[in-house]
């Protein structure tokens, strides 16, 4: 490693560079989010072009899942091997491009192909953000930075709509994956100027000097020499199991609610579609003030404190609206529960980051967070088959049985700031 670029990148590093880096983050994750939703915005015209069935349809989301995890967990390997930056980078162009060749596509498994390959992308990019901003920002504001970083998520959710409530009609569905392009300017401009962390040059360092990085041996740094450093540790080991748990119950409420709101809404409480429309943008707003006032409070009070107080609230909160909403009442149900399922989210990424060393934080958090996506793919089918001999409503309170789970685990057994990443 050349010394003067390593001086350098560590002065830059101690500046206000990470006001920087946020902007680009922010941006790359409102595009991730802006681009998980294109595809269900677009299901409807793909199924009629292509001819596809319910399940074929279905299935482009497990596609997406799928590489999602895959690319999150290699995308952590890439954040330890390679750099937090590069792996932005690398993984903006992937699922840029990617994304924008499913406009070329003419059948189903033309897309669904090239949908898992861009989807590897959105997965690394999750993880490499996360990881890379948590090592920029100082200690006594990270959670709110980082609260507020996840907000980029819902942005883009907000922004996917309103293109395609402007592409689609004039131009068709293919138009809107094309825009996907734009993206690749951004990751151009943050290769230029957003050096890597201090936390991963010493990390590198610390290998060279153990002679792990030498020129002969980068060669065999692999994912599973990563893995087994973890599990070597006991308490990484510790550590990963129980984030592993933790984001498998996340994710399987989370996704299993955003999945199925929308039909719960319109199915089994009557609403029309421009009313359940505004129902979720309303949701998604509160989402991001939960997320953003929940870093806040989380530098204030502790990590642990107020992702279990979000988790424990959105169960409890789930059975109430199943149980006690009316047309009077539910808006302002959804309200609250948008701000309190935000909550875990705005707290997840420091939380978790700051549980691991920085020599093996980004394997850690991308291993751990994408076992959990298991969560996440079983969610949606386990609703719909609770829905199909019962109610949606049903489904959700098994969603609370989640949370309440989510919220325990940590509660019990995750401390706070085990390894502060300025300290490193």
């Amino acid at each position: 490693m050349d010394t003067a670029a390593t001086a350098s990148a560590i002065t830059h590093a101690k500046s206000s560079t990470w006001v920087l880096v946020f902007i680009f983050c922010f941006l790359g994750l409102l595009i991730d989010g802006a681009d998980l939703m294109l595809l269900s915005y677009s299901l409807n015209s793909l199924k009629a072009e292509f001819g596809l069935s319910s399940v074929q349809a279905g299935s482009l989301g497990s596609f997406t899942l799928a590489g999602m995890a895959i690319g999150g967990i290699y995308g952590g390997w890439a954040c330890d091997r390679f750099g937090r930056v590069k792996t932005v980078v690398w993984s903006i162009v992937l699922f840029s491009v990617g994304t924008a060749v499913l406009g070329l596509t003419h059948s189903y498994w033309q897309f669904a192909i090239t949908r898992f390959l861009a989807s590897l992308g959105i997965g690394a990019l999750y993880v490499a953000c996360n990881t890379l901003m948590s090592e920029y920002v100082p200690t006594r504001y990270r959670t709110t930075v980082l609260g507020t970083l996840q907000a980029g998520w819902s942005v883009g959710y907000i922004v996917a709509t309103l293109l395609a409530g402007w592409i689609m009609p004039n131009h068709g569905w293919r138009w809107l994956f094309y825009v996907a392009l734009i993206p690749v300017l951004l990751a151009i401009i943050m290769q230029r100027f957003v050096p890597e962390p201090k936390a991963w040059l010493n990390a590198q360092a610390e290998r060279a000097k153990a002679g792990i990085a030498s020129a002969r041996e980068r060669v065999v740094v692999k994912p599973e020499s990563m893995f087994k450093q973890i599990f070597d540790d006991p308490q990484a080991c510790r550590m990963f199991i129980f984030w592993a748990m933790t984001a498998g119950f996340l994710q399987f409420g989370y996704y299993g609610v955003n999945n199925w709101m929308p039909s719960y809404l319109e199915s089994e409480l009557g609403m029309n579609l421009k009313s359940m429309t505004s129902y979720m943008v309303g949701t998604y707003t509160a989402m991001i003030l939960g997320k953003v006032l929940a870093g806040v409070a989380a530098d204030r009070i502790g990590r642990r404190a107020v992702f279990a107080f979000g988790a424990l609230g959105t169960a409890i909160f789930l059975p109430v609206i199943v149980l006690f909403q009316s047309p009077e009442n539910i808006l302002w149900m959804l309200v609250l529960f948008g701000f309190l399922y935000g909550i875990p989210y705005g707290v997840n990424a420091t939380y978790m980051t700051e549980s691991f060393e920085a020599k093996f934080r980004g394997s850690a958090v991308g291993g751990a967070y994408n076992i959990g996506r298991i969560g996440a793919a079983v969610a949606p089918a386990a609703i719909g088959f609770l829905a199909s001999d019962g109610s949606i409503g049903l489904g959700f309170l098994v969603m609370g049985a989640a949370y309440f789970i989510c919220g325990v685990i940590p509660a019990m057994f995750i401390r706070d700031k085990q390894f502060d990443p300025q300290k490193q």
